[in-house]
Parts: structure tokens; C-alpha cells; sequence
């Protein structure tokens, strides 16, 4: 195979010579003109008071084009995750300041300091205001409820919504009235569901409400607590989803009542360890199980060693030709919180800081099928190994080893050479935290293992701290540049696949204000106004010193 040249069934930006491959298109064209009339109207006037008409939009003959603007094609390295484009003169004006790249923080807000400003300073002003919050139209419910950073809002909105049990002596929130639904059921009496989890997932909402809202244990169900961590301020349940869209159901790490984290800022590192060995020891624990592996006894949490022993005893009975029923593991993170004042959740259940995890297993029962008793179970990392397969049988080179040296060599995209050209953000011997060529979310990271780890159970001691210190980082640097609202996925081979080089990966995609998803992005392809390596400089100017 020639230098730099990729098979036409691959569709990747990665050679088998280590280099980003990707196209420029330099438009040219005519459209002929088909219209019959001209429709001409005065927009307004100018300033010296002239009359503007639309003219330009109706003209004579046909439209030549000798030049539009050129736009850069980049399949993503991953063929399943479509192509990203990106503008040249957008990109060329975001990188004379890579700094620039960030989301404005929120103006703050308070309708009720708007409105005493508006009734003056009469002695019946709170009444007032109290009134006008009970006849507020639902979508200024649901607008205030969000934007507002007055605690004085909040509480009046939550009052809205929901009953409070109230210390006598106080008056401060102590619970929430219960009543049973049309199956019996005591649930908390919420008369807009909507309303409310916008009001509680609100970071300004005093604390006390948040707690008896959504945090406290119970109040939001019946998932039953299976797991802890408690240490240095720290402190993480794990819930069960028994009934789970999920098959086989799943966990949650919730940050706990006592421990409130609703921004990525007030995450700490103990927090994201805790996090992160809840998801690790119910992993190695449930596939102990499964392989009749003696497991230490309930009531329990399991030490690092521990931890590790497990894991070399999983792998040692897999090895040794056992099966799991379960053979991959899913795991993801919605951070952020919002809801639109028409109605539209924007994005996640819940914004108190959670992760979620589960077991998938290698097969699902057919219903329906062609003489097969079992269909293969779906996980995401499956279309990872589907492809780098391809890419070693049609160039005979393993895809991450030219992945991860194409990265390293990376050049800019405009050809510079007097700007930043390098992707990774961070990096230490065991993975890498970078920026993709081809980004599908406009500011998307990846963490990659750097050496041949594709899952937990090739992630020993040291990987799984690294783990735990760069998805920190990444959250951290996305939420100071502005980002709110980040989903997190983990792409990870089969724990009985053997003899490939699949990394295991992270991908974190922030989703912007001005990017809701369209039919490009249904189609998977993917708009961008920067240039990979000027994001990456962004991103490290966000670093900790």
C-alpha cells in the first residue's frame, strides 16, 4: 500500500503510516436561475434614512460562485462515528485566540429583587411578590427555575410545586408530604414534576431544600443502597435499578446527602476515587460470582489489594477457558442539568453528580431468529473491535499502534507552523487525555490507555488511578471553559476477547448552546468552527497550575 493511502472500506482519518488523512473542499459552482418574479420589498432604512430593498436576493441571471468557502473533511478515526466538517474562515478566526474558545458564564438572575425594584419599598412588597410567583404562566416557571441564581426564587417556586414538612421551631424544610398514588404507592405529593426537578437541580437552591428534594435516601425511590465510600469529607452511595432500561439491571453512584456536588468544580479527587471503586469492585465482584470465584464476605467495602486480588482471580479463571455470562461492562456519566421553558429536558435525570455501570451479557435469547437459539448482546465497544479487525486484515497493521503515532506526529490542519499543533491535553505512562482530529461534539475529549488495556480487568492498581485523575481533569477543564451539560461514555473490548490491541477509551461530549442536534448530526456528520489542535491549546491554558 502506498504512503498515506487507506482502503476505500475504511472509512478512518488514521493511515497504517501513523498520519491524519482528511480532504479540502474548495467549492465552485453556478445555480441556475429558475425563478419567474421578483418579489421586491423595503427591509427598512439605513442610516441616513435611505430605503433598503431586498434586491440582492432577486437577481437577474443565473448565481456563479468562483469561490465559496473552503471546508475541511475529516472521517472520525472510528468509521461508526460518521465525519466531522469543519469551516476554514470560522476556524481560521478561532485560532488567532485559542483562549477565546469558552461558553460566557450566566449573568446572574433574581426575579424577585426585579420585582421589588418594580413595586418600590411598600410594607405589603413580599405579599406582592408572593402572589404574582403563585400566577407566573409555567414557562416563566420553568424559565426561573432554571436562570435563577436567588435563593429567595427558588424557594418560593419549590414551595410551588411541592408540600414541606417544616421543623416547627424553625420553620426550616425537614421532609416532604407523602400521599399514595392510584396504585397504593406513598410518593411525594409533586404537582409539577417538571417544575420541580428543575427547581432541586438548581446549585443555588439552599441546601437544606436540595436534601429533603432529591438528595435524602429514600425520597426518590425504593433502589435499594448496596455500596459505600466514606472518607476525607467524601461521601458516595450505590444505588440498585432493579427494574432498569438496562437488561439485568444496573448501579448509580450518587454523590451522597451529606457530601453535595453539584458542579464539576466542587468534585473532589477523593469523590472521583470513591466514584470510581464503587463501579470497579461491584465489576470484579459480580463476574467473581459468576465464575464461582470465593469472594470476601457482605457488609464490606474492599481494599485496593483486595480489589486487585479479585481482579488477577478473574482473569486467571477466564484464562483458563472458563465462561462469564457477562462479558462486557457499560458505564456513563450525565453531568448538567436543564430543562426549556417549553418543556424540553435538555439533558440527564438528575444533576446531584452521578455515574452509572452495569454488566453486559455475551448473548440475549432469540424470540425471534433464523435456527439461532441466541443473538449476540449489544455493547459499544463491540464496534471498535468490529473495526480494528478490518483495519489489521485490509493494511496488516494494528489500529491503535498507528492511531496513537499519528497522534503524536499530528500536524495542523491549516498548515502552520507558528501555532500549537499538539492533541494531548495530558499524558502520563499509562494514558493520554487528547483532543480527536475529528470532533463530533464541537468540544469532545477522549482518555486513552496508552499501553494494551481494552477493559477493566487488563486495568490493574496504577491504570485505574490514572483513570480516576484524568476523567477529573477533563470534567474540570470543560466546565471551567463553560461547558454544563457532558455525557461520558466508555468504549471497552470483551473481557474473553484476546489478542487485540483495543484500547480502552473515554469519550466525553459536551453539548453548547448552539449545537442542539439536527439532521446533520443524525446523519453523523458532525460541524465545527476550530481546529482540533487550538482547542487542545484551550484546553491546556485551563490546566492547573
Amino acid at each position: 500500500m502506498s504512503s498515506d493511502t487507506i482502503s476505500p472500506m475504511l472509512r478512518t482519518c488514521v493511515s497504517p503510516q501513523g498520519r491524519f488523512v482528511y480532504g479540502l473542499h474548495r467549492p465552485s459552482f453556478s445555480a441556475a436561475n429558475l425563478r419567474t418574479q421578483d418579489t421586491l420589498l423595503p427591509l427598512g432604512r439605513n442610516a441616513e434614512g435611505a430605503v433598503l430593498l431586498n434586491t440582492t436576493n432577486f437577481p437577474a441571471g443565473d448565481v456563479d460562485e468562483p469561490g465559496a468557502d473552503p471546508i475541511f473533511e475529516i472521517a472520525n478515526p472510528f468509521p461508526f462515528r460518521g465525519t466531522t466538517y469543519i469551516g476554514k474562515p470560522w476556524a481560521d478566526r478561532a485560532a488567532r485566540d485559542p483562549g477565546a474558545i469558552a461558553i460566557p458564564c450566566r449573568a446572574p438572575m433574581s426575579l424577585s429583587q426585579t420585582l421589588q425594584s418594580v413595586f418600590g419599598g411598600p410594607a405589603d412588597a413580599g405579599d406582592r411578590i408572593e402572589r404574582l410567583f403563585a400566577r407566573l404562566p409555567r414557562p416563566v416557571q420553568l424559565a426561573v427555575a432554571a436562570a435563577s441564581s436567588d435563593a429567595d426564587d427558588l424557594v418560593r417556586l419549590a414551595g410551588s410545586c411541592c408540600e414541606f414538612v417544616r421543623d416547627p421551631a424553625s420553620g426550616a424544610p425537614a421532609g416532604l408530604v407523602f400521599a399514595a398514588d392510584a396504585c397504593g404507592r406513598l410518593k411525594p405529593k409533586i404537582s409539577d414534576q417538571a417544575l420541580f426537578d428543575t427547581v432541586a437541580n438548581n446549585p443555588f437552591l439552599p441546601d437544606a431544600y436540595k436534601e429533603v428534594m432529591v438528595l435524602r435516601p429514600g425520597v426518590q425511590g425504593q433502589s435499594e443502597i448496596v455500596g459505600e465510600w466514606r472518607r476525607n469529607g467524601s461521601h458516595v452511595f450505590e444505588y440498585l435499578r432493579r427494574n432498569s432500561y438496562i437488561p439485568w439491571g444496573h448501579y448509580a453512584a450518587n454523590m451522597a446527602h451529606d457530601a453535595v456536588r453539584y458542579a464539576a468544580g466542587s468534585l473532589t479527587a477523593e469523590d472521583m476515587r470513591g466514584m470510581r471503586h464503587l463501579y470497579y469492585q461491584r465489576t470484579y465482584l459480580r463476574l467473581a460470582e459468576s465464575l464461582d470465584i470465593k469472594t470476601p464476605a457482605g457488609r464490606s467495602e474492599l481494599s485496593v489489594d483486595e480489589l486487585e486480588l479479585l481482579r488477577r482471580s478473574v482473569l486467571e479463571s477466564l484464562g483458563g477457558g472458563k465462561a462469564a455470562v457477562f462479558n462486557a461492562t457499560l458505564w456513563g456519566w450525565n453531568y448538567g442539568f436543564d430543562y426549556a421553558p417549553n418543556g424540553y429536558r435538555l439533558h440527564a435525570s438528575h444533576q446531584q453528580i452521578h455515574q452509572q455501570y452495569a454488566l453486559i451479557p455475551a448473548a440475549v435469547p432469540a424470540v425471534v431468529a433464523e435456527g439461532d437459539k441466541a443473538l449476540p448482546a449489544f455493547a459499544c465497544g463491540d464496534m471498535i473491535h468490529e473495526f480494528i479487525q478490518a483495519y489489521r486484515r485490509l493494511t496488516g497493521r494494528p489500529f491503535f499502534e498507528c492511531y496513537q503515532k499519528a497522534i503524536a506526529a499530528n500536524r495542523r490542519m491549516d498548515g502552520r507552523s507558528d501555532r500549537p499543533s499538539d492533541l494531548v491535553v495530558h499524558q502520563d505512562e499509562h494514558l493520554m487525555l487528547f483532543v480527536p482530529k475529528a470532533q463530533t461534539s464541537q468540544w469532545e475529549l477522549q482518555v486513552m490507555t496508552r499501553g494494551p488495556v481494552g477493559n477493566l480487568l487488563e486495568a490493574d492498581a496504577a491504570v485505574r488511578a490514572a483513570l480516576d485523575r484524568a476523567l477529573l481533569l477533563a470534567m474540570r477543564i470543560l466546565t471551567a471553559m463553560g461547558a454544563a451539560m457532558i455525557s461520558v461514555i466508555e468504549y471497552s473490548k470483551r473481557f474473553d476477547i484476546a489478542g487485540s490491541d483495543q484500547r480502552l477509551l473515554y469519550v466525553f461530549l459536551p453539548r453548547l448552546p448552539e449545537s442542539p442536534g439536527a439532521f446533520s448530526e443524525a446523519q453523523l456528520r458532525w460541524i465545527n468552527g476550530h481546529y482540533p489542535e487550538d482547542f487542545a491549546q484551550a484546553c491546556r491554558m485551563k490546566l492547573p497550575i
